[in-house]
């Protein structure tokens, strides 16, 4: 009798076993594991703004090297370093006592030479009459002529010399051949200067060029769908460009891409462009550092969450869901400068369901619950 009772426990026990197997993963068979749900989405298509961030530094269109004209000492300073000024207005006066002797010289040439002048115009006014008559030969007339245009001739050398020393004398006072500001400065009172020093330099700030370069395969994608035969016409059509200043706000004017370098740079591979940029209110200096932003317009273009995406050897992927399995599909992005979304290039198409979250729990062919 009591073996009876322990075999009829064990199936008792067995029974319940059976009937909780449809719940959960039976060691026996005949159960099943339990699906987990995952969000999905469908994917349809978007107008979308990419953006391409480059460094940038900034010239003044005009970056003017200021060299005097003459040799000298410097004898006035009437601007400092980072001072705005006009186009013409006085920035440095050089000592130069050649100058100075140059045009005392000048003037006393030109007062001996018009006191020759009016002793030969004497000499003839006096032969003249006596040659008319015939009590002097017309060669000693032609004689006297001759000396007092020589004369002349003198007196016009004089005030030529003349007229260069005052411009000469003129070259002491050094002006800003444009509207900008004035840059370093390196020498100081009193310092000895010539031809071959540099004053300093004047930058025109009225617009300003912002430069920077790319590579050839980024280039050729900024130009991509653009109008235009030619890269010239093409570059025309490109939008408005954004500058980011170095402590990252954003100024306040757009700019446009107007030029690129000839050629590519074999070395580095890249391509120089030029960007310009209204600067009315004088805020940009040349030598400034910061980035371009370039937008690029994208319509009709399939839009995903980073998050739905996971990368193998290089390569992006995320999760296709067929009925209720998934597949993994191999995809083509772009990032977004949100940084949380990627145009999708190519692998996927609109109407096609993604897994959207929690992919690092999934693999090729697994079934789920689709949320």
């Amino acid at each position: 009798m009591k073996v009876k009772k322990i075999v009829l426990g064990t199936t008792v026990s067995l029974l319940i076993m059976v009937s909780c197997g449809g719940n959960s993963s039976n060691p026996f068979g005949g159960g099943e594991a339990q699906l987990q749900e995952y969000p999905t989405i469908v994917v349809n298509e978007q107008n979308v703004q990419l953006e391409t961030v480059i460094p940038v530094t900034v010239k003044g269109q005009e970056d003017i090297e200021i060299r005097p004209r003459i040799d000298g000492f410097i004898e006035e300073m009437y601007v400092d370093e980072g001072s705005i000024v006009k186009k013409g207005q006085r920035l440095f006066k050089i000592n130069s006592p050649q100058s100075i002797q140059a045009v005392t010289t000048a003037k006393a040439t030109i007062q001996s030479a018009k006191a020759q002048v009016a002793n030969a115009k004497l000499n003839v006014d006096r032969i003249k009459p006596l040659a008319e008559k015939g009590i002097v030969s017309q060669v000693q007339l032609d004689t006297y002529q001759n000396a007092y245009e020589t004369a002349q001739a003198q007196l016009a050398q004089g005030e030529a010399a003349l007229e260069n020393a005052n411009a000469t004398l003129g070259w002491t006072n050094v002006t800003s051949p444009v509207d900008g500001v004035v840059g370093s400065i390196p020498f100081r009172l009193g310092s000895l200067v010539n031809s071959a020093n540099s004053l300093t330099t004047v930058s025109s700030i009225g617009n300003v060029f912002a430069y920077f370069s790319m590579n050839e395969k980024n280039f050729l994608k900024l130009l991509e769908g653009l109008e235009g035969e030619s890269q010239a016409e093409k570059i025309k059509n490109l939008p408005e460009v954004t500058l980011i200043m170095a402590d990252k706000t954003i100024y306040s004017e757009k700019g446009r891409i107007k030029t690129i370098s000839g050629q590519v740079n074999v070395t580095t591979g890249t391509i120089n462009l030029r960007a310009e940029f209204p600067n009315p209110q004088g805020l940009l200096r040349s030598g400034f550092s910061g980035q371009i932003s370039i937008p690029k317009y994208m319509d009709n273009v399939l839009v995903i969450p980073q998050k739905a995406t996971f990368t193998q050897q290089n390569k992006y992927l995320t999760y296709k869901v067929l009925g209720d399995s998934v597949v993994q599909t191999m995809i083509s992005v772009i990032p977004m400068p949100d940084g949380k979304n990627y145009v999708v290039s190519s692998g996927l198409s609109t109407g096609d369901r993604i897994v959207e979250d929690g992919i690092i729990t999934l693999s090729n062919g697994k079934k789920i619950i689709v949320k």
